[in-house]
């Protein structure tokens, strides 16, 4: 629900060199260096495994890399049409700031919903605050007819 105007950006963020270089190097045939560096992230950060392995699972793609690589192709809010909920947490640990650039691009009738870390909702996915979330979308969607359909 937090949104992600270009999915590039978080792909290439931990990579040396330009967002070019980066690229080249997470789409290339063969770069042991890059692949030695996700090993050793999966293996000494747990948080960094589970996105990881689980985005290589989302993907359909087998290594690290390959799944860095498909987050390249990705964009949103140009294709867009239907009326759509932004949503953002005051303290994101991984996209901070990402929202605000996706209802930034959006033309379809967009709403933008901040969660603060004053009511428990301020962490990526709000997990201390679910139930707060769940009834403000869930409102964002009964006050927005086209959304539903």
């Amino acid at each position: 629900m937090d949104g992600l105007h270009e999915l590039g950006q978080v792909a290439v963020r931990n990579v040396p060199g330009t967002r070019e270089d980066a690229e080249r190097l997470l789409r290339a045939d063969s770069a042991p260096e890059l692949d030695t560096a996700f090993e050793q992230a999966m293996a000494h950060d747990p948080l960094a495994r589970w996105a990881i392995n689980h985005g290589m699972y989302v993907m359909g793609v087998d290594t690290p890399r390959a799944f860095s690589a498909s987050y390249l192709d990705y964009t949103l809010a140009e294709r867009i049409r239907c009326p759509t909920l932004v949503c953002d947490a005051e303290e994101d640990m991984f996209f901070q700031g990402r929202p605000e650039q996706l209802y930034e691009h959006l033309t379809c009738p967009k709403t933008f919903m901040e969660f603060t870390t004053e009511e428990g909702a301020g962490a990526h996915c709000r997990p201390g605050a679910m139930r707060l979330s769940i009834v403000r979308i869930c409102d964002w969607l009964d006050d927005t007819p086209a959304a539903a359909a």
